[in-house]
């Protein structure tokens, strides 16, 4: 038996059999009394494991090699590993029945790799004596060269397109220079230890670093001259960091684990820990609690927030099934055969919201669907679904919104993106430089050919955005940047926007300057970041922080919080010495267990002016809005009005798509991979209502019994009847779907006949045209006109 105290007095004992080499440990005794067992076979390789909660993880092996050749989880799932003559990991089976492989060639060398999803990457060597691969072919057929020095150090990456980046090294083999296309390139420079100590780029702006003589970084020091300084205990953790002149500080336990954090204003948040360093109590610098329990396992199964008490459960596969906040049912989750997540519902002010995910064969997501329904009666009232689809190649090249054509994203090389067809129409079309950016954008139905709209990017030296000239001058933008890196400047026909920071990296200052107009607004800031009524406009202020991070009042309103930093109260600010009239507004807002508004109200002179009630989806995204306005009845009475004003909203993952109210949809298509709008569809209810129709599964289940009830069609066979009817639509019906109809004594022609006609509703479609950040600057209509 073994004994190991640490520096807490924790003790961990473990227990060890066998002898001489094959001395194991069998037992371990943790710090907070569990327990955890392991098996070994006569060669003392691990065969089993059992888990504080007493749940056993079995290992099977090669008797020969002694490869893991299956894991058997406690819930009965199993992972299956296959290997060649060389032991070389040639597949493995996952428990959901995916697999992923591996190929070498007679060397042992890796050939190929495909991943569970089947996409397949190719290695190919310069002779038969290189260890290190010469091209890679990836899924898409696009083929990268890399270049090797002798001592293994990559020397040219050549892309797909052929544009190459070039890597310099000194003797001691340390990356000295990146030289990227378009001239873009990077030095490095390092002391007599190895430190990097500086890096240059192409216009010469320097970053240095600066170290103790126990070889932690101490400093920063940016191409302005400011500098960025840690500090350290004896033990190496870092206690402090200063820039500015504002200093943040940690404190430690004697176990090395934060116990308190320190901001630049000096309020403290507070930490503490269990016997296994699980975080158990956490302090803000509010003074909000939360304190978490876990189980046996490690799996948290209680948490705490100032009254609110959460409890966690799990199944079998530790994957989390319902949570419970004050004893009320919240979230619940389910999975299918394969363990992939299915659906997420919950309550919403008394609706129940879901969210459904469907999946291809390969395991990759194809489809999101919200769903709201009535309380009393289940009801469904909102339905929103987005379709994903992918290529052969595997890349996810095809989505379809809600109610929309599908929206094709055209690729090439590796899937950069060069255009956008809705429906078949292209709509989009960019040209890129040589490090792949975009460089021209032009849009509407005559797409890269006398476009309406085109915009053209540049970029710096250092690879900054420099300027967005659009074929519409009012909208050009040139932008200049500082050395180190801030956006100082925003130039356009019709003004310049200067910005200021101070030596901590925070906004000071934007000025506007434009014929007969110059103006400078300020902002001012605690230590900690908050904002601070600015002393050049409000020189009778004494304000100098908020040590809790809550701002109790500004220029304009006066803030109310509740004991979860949840924003409760805003009232109109009245100034001292100002006679009050009673008409300031107030504004009330009301939060359910997750912390989500549900209910806001506007009061003035005592009578509500606006009230609203939002629901959300399990994932916290907001469905549907309900507004009352004021507004006067048939009495001649000022009241809210009876009805309100309902708006639904769609969600493609975490992006809005869809916005609904009562008389029209809009929906959004955003850039791949990004929150920036690109597409805005508008669509009047009215148009919608006559593109309504059954889908082929709908129709048959209606009309599929001969006693007028209709009948349900298995989930399986509902996904072959839409992916039939989408086939018949396009007009390219597959043999896989030809060879099951006949399985069924059915034909394309037959099934073609009960497919109902479509009708395509009139849509307004424009284009979002955004500024740096993909904030929505105009909206511009196909032929080139400016909606707003």
């Amino acid at each position: 038996r073994i004994t190991v105290t640490d520096s807490l007095n924790r003790r961990e004992v473990l227990h060890t059999e066998g002898g001489a080499g094959l001395k194991r440990v069998v037992k371990k005794e943790l710090a907070d009394g569990s327990v955890t067992h392991s098996g070994y076979d006569a060669a003392g390789r691990l065969t089993a494991q059992t888990d504080a909660a007493g749940r056993r993880t079995e290992y099977g092996l090669n008797v020969v090699s002694g490869d893991i050749t299956d894991i058997t989880t406690p819930d009965g799932r199993e992972t299956k590993f296959y290997y060649n003559d060389g032991n070389q990991l040639t597949a493995v089976v996952s428990p959901d029945g995916l697999e992923s492989r591996r190929e070498y060639d007679e060397p042992g060398r890796l050939v190929s790799e495909t991943s569970r999803s089947g996409e397949t990457v190719r290695y190919r060597y310069d002779d038969a004596h290189s260890e290190l691969p010469a091209t890679t072919t990836d899924a898409t057929g696009s083929t990268r060269q890399m270049t090797w020095s002798r001592y293994g150090q990559l020397l040219a990456f050549t892309d797909c397109s052929g544009y190459q980046t070039r890597y310099e090294y000194d003797r001691f083999g340390q990356m000295t220079a990146v030289h990227r296309e378009e001239g873009i390139s990077l030095y490095r420079h390092y002391d007599n230890r190895g430190r990097l100590t500086s890096v240059k780029d192409a216009q010469g702006r320097e970053t240095q670093y600066e170290y103790n003589a126990a070889g932690d970084l101490t400093a920063v020091i940016t191409p302005d001259g400011n500098r960025s300084e840690t500090q350290y205990d004896a033990w190496g953790k870092a206690v402090s960091t200063t820039q500015g002149g504002l200093t943040r500080s940690m404190e430690y336990d004697a176990a090395g684990r934060v116990i308190s954090l320190t901001n630049e204003n000096g309020s403290h948040s507070d930490f503490s820990y269990d016997a296994l360093d699980r975080l158990v109590q956490q302090g803000g610098f509010d003074g909000r609690t939360q304190r978490y329990h876990y189980d046996l396992t490690g799996k948290l199964t209680q948490s705490e927030d100032e009254g609110l008490v959460t409890l966690w459960y799990y199944d079998e596969s530790d994957r989390i099934t319902h949570r419970t906040v004050n004893g009320e049912p919240a979230e619940q989750w389910q999975y299918d055969d394969h363990g992939w997540l299915t659906d997420i519902s919950h309550l919403s002010e008394g609706h129940r919201v879901a969210v459904h995910y469907g999946y291809d064969d390969k395991g990759r997501l194809t489809g999101e669907r919200q769903t709201v329904e009535n309380p009393e009666t289940g009801e469904l009232l909102w339905q929103h679904e987005t379709k994903h689809a992918y290529n052969e190649q595997g890349l996810a090249n095809r989505v379809t919104p809600d109610s929309l054509p599908p929206v094709e994203w055209l690729t090439y090389g590796s899937g950069y993106l060069a255009g956008m067809k809705l429906g078949g129409t292209p709509l989009v079309e960019y040209t890129r430089d040589r490090l792949h950016r975009e460089t021209v954008r032009s849009f509407g139905s005559m797409a890269g050919s006398n476009a309406a709209y085109e915009l053209t990017s540049t970029y710096t030296p250092a690879g900054q955005l420099q300027s967005q000239h659009l074929n519409s001058l009012v909208y050009d933008r040139d932008y200049g940047w500082n050395d180190n890196g801030d956006l100082v400047r925003i130039s356009g026909p019709r003004q310049t926007r200067e910005y200021g920071y101070s030596a901590t990296g925070r906004l000071e200052s934007v000025r506007t300057l434009a014929p007969d107009l110059d103006i400078r607004i300020p902002y001012a800031t605690d230590p900690a970041g908050n904002r601070l009524p600015d002393p050049e406009l409000h020189p009778d202020s004494t304000l100098t922080a908020w040590p809790d991070n809550r701002i109790a009042e500004d220029a304009h309103y006066v803030y109310h919080y509740d004991e979860y930093g949840r924003l409760t109260e805003k009232t109109d600010l009245i100034p001292a010495g100002v006679i009050r009239t009673d008409d300031e507004r107030t504004h009330h807002y009301h939060y359910d267990s997750q912390h989500r508004l549900v209910f806001y109200t506007r009061i003035q002179h005592g009578e509500p002016l606006v009230e609203s009630r939002y629901l959300y989806d399990p994932l916290g995204r907001r469905m549907a809005k309900r507004v009352w306005r004021r507004e006067r009845d048939l009495t001649g009475w000022m009241s809210l009005s009876r009805k309100p004003e309902m708006t639904w909203y769609g969600w493609d993952g975490d992006r809005l798509t869809t916005v609904q109210t009562d008389t029209t949809r809009i929906q959004t298509v955003y850039q791949p991979g990004s929150f920036a709008p690109l597409i805005r569809i508008e669509t009047d209810n009215g148009e919608r209502e006559k593109a309504q129709r059954r889908s082929l599964a709908e129709k048959l289940q209606q009309e599929g019994s001969e006693d007028g009830h209709g009948v349900v069609f298995p989930a399986e066979l509902v996904r072959l009847l839409d992916r039939l009817e989408e086939e018949i639509r396009a007009d390219r019906v597959s043999s896989e779907s030809r060879a099951w109809l006949a399985q069924c004594g059915l034909t394309v022609e037959q099934l073609a006949r009960q497919v109902e006609p479509e009708y395509t509703p009139a849509r307004k479609v424009h284009f979002y045209h955004c500024d740096h950040r993909g904030l929505p600057l105009a909206l511009i209509s196909e032929d080139g006109n400016t909606a707003w």
